[in-house]
């Protein structure tokens, strides 16, 4: 889908190089700009504290363990 260029090592042919190719820097620069945006969001409303997001996480955390 032209997102990314992937390439086997002619060493080992289980191995293979992949990285970004232009369209998938610009899906991937889109996300990060978004997230940035959600972030910045979450922050100004006050949803966002540092002692919050470590309660946040321990709990997802636990869900996932469960």
């Amino acid at each position: 889908m032209g997102y990314m260029h992937h390439q086997r090592c002619e060493i080992d042919r289980r191995s293979v190089r992949v990285k970004l190719a232009d369209r998938g820097r610009q899906v991937r620069k889109v996300v990060i700009e978004l997230f940035e945006r959600h972030a910045d969001g979450l922050q100004n409303r006050g949803g966002l504290e540092p002692e919050g997001s470590e309660n946040i996480t321990s709990s997802l955390k636990w869900v996932e363990r469960y």
